[in-house]
């Protein structure tokens, strides 16, 4: 019942508010530790608690959501949203999961405004979840950048740990990012989870100055890699497994997180310049990280 009303509650705060969809910013430190899984995997389960759900795609490879899903249509169509050619509902490509894709390449947002990305981050979605793809100096595209919540995803294998760890340092001389969510994935047990973050999460405040707070963790499932064979989701292909009730846990708990304001309008991007020289003055050794 407290659960029922709390849903009404936000549900009318949402409706006085017409403040927009969460949109929440997924990205990772290296290749293979979930990251668009992890996206895909969300939306799904979100779809199924009953969101309107959009997730924005800028990783337009072998490892993209469509490539994953066995392919959507509708790639390439945000720039004729951009131009007002298409309405989002038209662009906007329906899965079978219960969620909306919409593909957009980093160049295709460049020197867009935030109004301009107000047509598609505005619009009817609950909420939008972007699988960010960063740039070879590991900053977020100006779409990803109007996200309230930037979320790592990682592992525990401490290759994964560092790795992540250098990407919050890019993103934050990049962009001054104070605040990460963190998701730690394939984990076998729940300890492990919490060790890998509280690790993660001293080495970030004491060398960076950051605020790391915890996403949860997603269980090592063999059934991933059954339901990616499959071009499905492990929430819908086997929603009785471990997988697939800690992503639900997820969806479920994501909807409460505070709604911050959009990144980009808490600090601005420091020059390349800049980047380089606070980097090379802050590199503790990897087995801090």
């Amino acid at each position: 019942m407290d659960k029922f009303i709390s849903d009404q509650a936000e549900g009318l705060r949402r409706l006085l508010a017409k403040s927009g969809s969460r949109v929440i910013a997924v990205t990772g430190g290296s290749v293979g530790v979930g990251r668009t899984t992890t996206v895909v995997n969300l939306a799904a389960a979100l779809a199924q608690q009953g969101k309107d759900v959009l997730v924005i795609d800028e990783c337009l490879d072998g490892n993209s959501v469509s490539a994953m899903l066995g392919g959507v249509r509708g790639e390439g169509n945000f720039a004729a949203v951009m131009r007002g050619e298409m309405t989002l509902d038209a662009a906007a490509a329906r899965h079978a999961l219960g969620f909306s894709m919409l593909a957009a390449t980093r160049q295709s947002s460049a020197g867009l405004t935030a109004a301009q990305f107000g047509v598609v981050l505005n619009g009817s979605a609950d909420i939008v979840l972007i699988d960010a793809e960063l740039d070879p100096q590991g900053r977020l595209s100006p779409l990803a950048m109007q996200a309230h919540e930037l979320m790592i995803v990682t592992r525990v294998a401490a290759q994964a740990i560092t790795d992540a760890y250098a990407c919050m340092k890019r993103l934050h001389y990049a962009h001054a990012t104070a605040q990460f969510r963190v998701l730690v994935n394939h984990v076998q047990s729940v300890d492990d989870a919490h060790t890998a973050f509280a690790n993660l999460a001293g080495v970030a405040g004491r060398y960076l100055t950051v605020a790391l707070e915890d996403a949860g963790c997603i269980a090592a499932d063999a059934r991933m890699a059954r339901a990616l064979e499959l071009s499905r989701c492990v929430v819908d292909a086997f929603p009785s497994t471990p997988a697939a009730r800690d992503f639900r846990h997820l969806a479920a708990e994501l909807q409460y997180w505070p709604m911050r304001p959009a990144m980009s309008s808490r600090a601005p991007w420091l020059a390349p310049a800049t980047v380089t020289a606070a980097q090379h003055a802050d590199q503790p050794s990897a087995q801090h990280a």
